[in-house]
């Protein structure tokens, strides 16, 4: 930090300073936490052992599934650890690490989303030529592409964030450093800030959209050629966890991120980022697990496993 920065550590604010709900909030944040914990490793680990599932489509869930998990480890330790001992202190680099990690999962799933879009396009409209079209390769290129632009894009946020000089107050009006909420408490002129937050920010969640979109298009049009029941049928199930997935996603971020600071409600935008950073790490495994056949039918043989190996 520079001579005029005085600011060496933040406190952040929390959901709820009411003495009687911090207890209730403990419990459920925990039960929230290790759910996400025990659906997204279990997921992965799901899909390691069954060598059923080692197609394009599960080698993207199981990098979703590891970020989900990696984004709401950065956020909800810290805010379990507030409610059981009140110390909502972060140091000054603390905060830039909690809003660099946060950063990097929540971007790699936006693009990552956007690549299963292009792996539900190739299943539904090239199904003869979906091997050849998804290949290894390609699924290697889609995700280590994917964690390249979510590492540069949460590097750009936090050095930009964190080149601003904080010497007015160090309190965080959120339940962790989240790049408007601290931006705020600059005393820099933060315009040209606010700005490379709205455009990369627009850039990256518009591109994922696009594809997504152009995608669920020829989707689109290709049921529309399908003349059996069946084969409708079956491109909808093969769609329909993704596209919810999306929905839950997007519909958050396009309302957190893409306005000017000004037009923020600090507390609006705590409930929305409490689902974002929590409920859908949690709801992911769900949405894709519950309506999906091989997933069930691999649970189904590691639980019988794991009886036979304990009888």
């Amino acid at each position: 930090m520079d001579n005029s920065t005085e600011v060496v550590r933040f406190i952040l604010l929390g959901l709820t300073n009411a003495p009687d709900l911090q207890i209730p909030l403990f419990i459920l944040f925990t039960l929230i936490y290790l759910l996400t914990l025990f659906g997204n490793v279990g997921m992965v680990m799901l899909i390691l052992l069954d060598p059923q599932l080692h197609t394009p489509m599960y080698f993207f869930l199981s990098n979703l599934s590891l970020v989900d998990f990696g984004y709401s480890t950065a956020i909800i330790p810290k805010v379990i650890d507030g409610f059981l001992t009140g110390d909502q202190e972060l140091t000054y680099s603390g905060c830039a690490a909690q809003m660099f990690f946060f950063a990097t999962f929540a971007t790699a799933e936006n693009y990552l989303l956007a690549s299963m879009a292009y792996d539900r396009y190739a299943a539904v409209c090239k199904p003869l030529h979906y091997t050849t079209v998804m290949t290894r390769r390609m699924c290697a290129y889609l995700a280590i592409g994917s964690y390249f632009l979510s590492l540069l894009n949460a590097s750009i946020h936090t050095g930009d964030t964190f080149s601003l000089s904080f010497c007015k107050s160090n309190v965080v009006h959120h339940f962790f450093c989240d790049v408007p909420a601290v931006m705020v408490l600059s005393c820099s002129d933060r315009h040209v800030s606010e700005m490379v937050l709205v455009y990369a920010s627009s850039f990256n969640v518009f591109f994922a959209l696009l594809v997504i979109f152009v995608s669920y298009l020829f989707i689109f049009l290709a049921i529309l050629k399908m003349r059996t029941a069946g084969g409708y049928g079956k491109a909808l199930s093969t769609c329909a966890a993704h596209l919810t997935a999306v929905f839950i996603f997007y519909g958050t971020v396009i309302f957190m991120y893409l306005q000017p600071s000004s037009s923020h409600s600090m507390d609006t935008d705590k409930m929305a980022s409490v689902f974002y950073t929590m409920v859908i790490p949690m709801l992911n495994p769900l949405v894709y697990s519950l309506r999906n056949k091989h997933v069930k039918c691999a649970f189904r043989k590691v639980a019988e496993k794991a009886k036979l190996s304990l009888a």
